[in-house]
């Protein structure tokens, strides 16, 4: 099993962290990993994106040219990463950060309202968990205990009060997601 995903969006919206963590998760779960970020010299506000890549087997390289799973945040990134995704891959977005919806027939398009859900939860710091949570109902590749595990590892011992919260926040990006 192998699977090559790439993250994108403004900076600020959490992608690099959300790779980070869904990496550190695999690793944790001895799978073999691969993170590479690549951002603006603006980090909060620019484009960021971050190719992660987790298999049962030695990975090769970390550049790629296709993806097995876009996830995607904003137009810039809709227009730039959905021709790359391979075809019956899959392409999840956030409905909130995008004018024209993703157009190709040949895969999967996910749409969430996560942006939404993290205003009526009151978590907005947890958007970027929620859209990993609906990552992980369409590619369960790690388990929600060692997505914790990372967050607990990751995140800085002041934000550990917000461990709740982002388990919280994966599970309703789980139940945004319909198969």
């Amino acid at each position: 099993m192998t699977q090559e995903i790439i993250i994108a969006g403004f900076g600020g919206q959490g992608v690099l962290s959300m790779g980070k963590i869904l990496a550190y998760a695999a690793l944790m779960e001895g799978k073999e990993v691969s993170w590479m970020p690549a951002y603006g010299p603006e980090q909060r506000g620019g484009t960021a994106n971050v190719t992660v890549i987790i298999s049962d087997e030695k990975i090769s390289s970390p550049i790629l040219s296709a993806y097995d799973t876009a996830i995607l945040l904003n137009q810039p990134s809709i227009d730039k990463f959905q021709p790359k995704v391979k075809a019956s891959g899959a392409l999840i977005y956030d409905g909130f950060g995008v004018m024209e919806p993703p157009t190709r027939t040949d895969i999967h398009n996910y749409c969430m309202q996560a942006m939404n859900a993290a205003t009526e939860m009151r978590l907005a710091k947890c958007f970027n968990m929620i859209i990993l949570g609906g990552f992980l109902k369409v590619h369960p590749i790690v388990a929600i205990e060692s997505v914790m595990k990372a967050l607990r590892k990751t995140l800085p011992e002041r934000h550990h009060h917000l461990l709740p919260a982002n388990e919280q926040a994966i599970l309703k990006g789980m139940e945004l997601i319909t198969l």
